[in-house]
Order: C-alpha cells, then sequence, then structure tokens
C-alpha cells in the first residue's frame, strides 16, 4: 500500500515539470467505464498511456467519450496504432504525433506504437505506449524496434510504458530496463503486481524513462485519494501503473 502522496504535477522554478504518467491496460472498454473514468481522473495525470484501446467499429468516438469522462482529450494511437493510445490534459502542448504499426507475423494480432512529442511549459518529452507481443521471441523484437523508436526521436528525455506481458525476470523487460529506468523499480511507490486486477500476482505492466528523467515514485495507485479497490476490479482486467516524474528543462 502507498504509504504517501505523489507529488502533485508542477513547474519548478529551474524550469523542470513535475508530471504524472499514468499507463493503463482498458480491455477495449469491455468492462466499467464508470469505474475505468474515476480512476483516471483520481489520479490526476498530465498523460495516459493506454493499451487495447477499442480498434474496430466507432473506435474514434469511444475513446473521445472515455478521455472526456477521465478530463484528458486524445493526443494519438487508437485504432491506428493496433490499440495503444496517448491520452493527456490540457496542461500539454503538442508538438507532433506519430502512430507505428509494426510488422505482422501471420497468425498473430497487429501490434504498435502511439507516439508523440509534446511540451510542458520549458520541458520537452517523448512519449510512447505499447502492447507487446504475447509470444518472446516476437516480443524482443519489439523490445528492440521500441527502444529504436525512442532514439530517433529526437528528444533528450522520453517516458515509455504498456503492457510487456511479461515480467521484470523476461528478456524483453530486462532489455528495456537495461536501457532505461524501470521506474517502479527505481522508486517503488504504491503496488507492485498490476496483473489479473482481482488478485494481482504479476507485474507486466511498467512505465519506462530515460536516465535524465528523476522518478519521484511509480506503482500501481493504491491508496490514492478517490481510487477504490471497487473501481480498480470493475474498470478493466489489469491494475494501473502511476509514476511521478520530474524532467528536466530544455
Amino acid at each position: 500500500m502507498a504509504t504517501s502522496l505523489l507529488p502533485n504535477s508542477g513547474t519548478g522554478t529551474d524550469g523542470s515539470a513535475v508530471l504524472r504518467v499514468l499507463s493503463y491496460n482498458v480491455r477495449s472498454l469491455r468492462d466499467d467505464t464508470g469505474a475505468l473514468a474515476r480512476v483516471i481522473r483520481a489520479c490526476e495525470p498530465d498523460l495516459v498511456l493506454v493499451q487495447e484501446a477499442p480498434r474496430f467499429f466507432r473506435w474514434r468516438k469511444k475513446l473521445a467519450r472515455l478521455a472526456a469522462a477521465s478530463g484528458q482529450v486524445v493526443l494519438s494511437g487508437g485504432g491506428t496504432a493496433a490499440g495503444p493510445a496517448l491520452l493527456c490534459s490540457l496542461r500539454a502542448t503538442v508538438e507532433r504525433t506519430e502512430d507505428v504499426l509494426l510488422p505482422l507475423t501471420p497468425g498473430q494480432h497487429r501490434r504498435g506504437f502511439a507516439t508523440a512529442v509534446v511540451r510542458f511549459g520549458g520541458v520537452r518529452l517523448g512519449v510512447l505506449s505499447c502492447h507487446l507481443s504475447l509470444h518472446g521471441d516476437e516480443r524482443y523484437e519489439q523490445g528492440g524496434m521500441l527502444l529504436d523508436r525512442l532514439a530517433g526521436m529526437g528528444v533528450e528525455h522520453v517516458v515509455a510504458g504498456g503492457d510487456l506481458n511479461e515480467g521484470p525476470g523476461g528478456p524483453t523487460f530486462r532489455r528495456l530496463a537495461d536501457a532505461l529506468q524501470d521506474c517502479r523499480a527505481a522508486v517503488p511507490w504504491g503496488g507492485e503486481h498490476t496483473f489479473p486486477a482481482a488478485g494481482a500476482g504479476r507485474r507486466i505492466d511498467a512505465v519506462f524513462a530515460t536516465r535524465g528523467v528523476e522518478v519521484l515514485g511509480c506503482g500501481v495507485p493504491l491508496g490514492q485519494p478517490g481510487v477504490t479497490g471497487t473501481d480498480l476490479r470493475a474498470a478493466t482486467d489489469h491494475l494501473p501503473v502511476l509514476a511521478a516524474l520530474r524532467v528536466p528543462p530544455v
């Protein structure tokens, strides 16, 4: 359980910005969308890294409704990224967005990345949401593609997160954690395990950041004001990961 509250979003006198980043697999909005919106709103995120956003019939309208109910706006992704999406608060200034489809393995689900570069005052940040393959070899290749994509974004500071379908002991998780900060491991806060939502026993969802970003705390927002166990279990089959990060100015 969380023993203290994460810092609120804000801008420092040195031009740095404290941001709240939430990563959440929403299972195509097949569960209690009211509970889901309440959890997101209570976490007060600046950025929401969504996995399994609606991809098919009227997916844009469904994603927009979730964003509005959560106090966010749609930044990128959804059907055009094969599921990953990005939401943001009105605090963000959007510089550019790009949805990336990954190579399709016959017989497997299409995967993709939702990416953006955003500004918060004097801070410039690359953002990526992902949902990696259920199959180990493909997942490992996608982890390399993720790192390549981050390196090609042309920004010094980047945050990436999502459903890795693998725990910290797995080769793809380790590959990402070797190149980036695993925010939960850096400064643990709140709960650890993210799946399944009812009786979670595995940490397969994570937020990562480049080395220059200061991690202030990261974990499942148990004890966050307004986040209830009932809503967490009803919202979707994953628990969210909330990170507070201090990003240096450009």
